[in-house]
């Protein structure tokens, strides 16, 4: 896997921190820091989340993903999956993740609330590389609902 980061902001009077990382699967993800008002060619202009936001989202796609399919190969019929994720950051540098919470909302017909646990455990034990990374330096519980399609 292999990732090229490239600073957007390199010329102009206001530079910002904007940049683009391209994949090598061949897409794109923009990037931008937080607007500072007290030096603003430090700050970010707020066109793009955060590259923290951008890891947070990451590890939901990773374990949503996880939890589909685990579900899909158990023959459960999913109609929707998503995943709230709301996080603690250390306060100071390195600003680390220290806790994480994920809340599951699972859409389905007849799916048992036992199969989208398990489904979760197994994507955060075993398959989901990013919450797995995470949790060496956060705390990460979860929940979830199981909402009848």
């Amino acid at each position: 896997m292999e990732c090229t980061v490239s600073w957007t902001g390199a010329t102009g009077a206001r530079s910002g921190m904007g940049f683009m990382a391209e994949t090598g699967s061949g897409h794109t993800l923009l990037m931008d820091g937080a607007p500072d008002a007290a030096k603003p060619e430090n700050g970010g202009q707020n066109l793009a989340p955060r590259p923290m936001e951008a890891v947070l989202a990451g590890t939901g796609g990773c374990t949503a993903y996880d939890v589909v399919l685990i579900l899909k190969r158990g023959r459960h019929d999913v109609r929707g999956c998503s995943v709230k994720l709301t996080s603690e950051r250390a306060e100071t540098d390195p600003k680390v993740f220290t806790k994480i919470h994920m809340h599951f909302t699972v859409t389905g017909k007849g799916i048992p609330a036992s199969a989208v646990e398990r489904a979760i455990a197994m994507s955060h034990d075993k398959y989901c590389s990013a919450s797995i990374m995470l949790s060496k330096t956060a705390e990460i519980t979860t929940g979830f609902e199981v909402i009848e399609a």
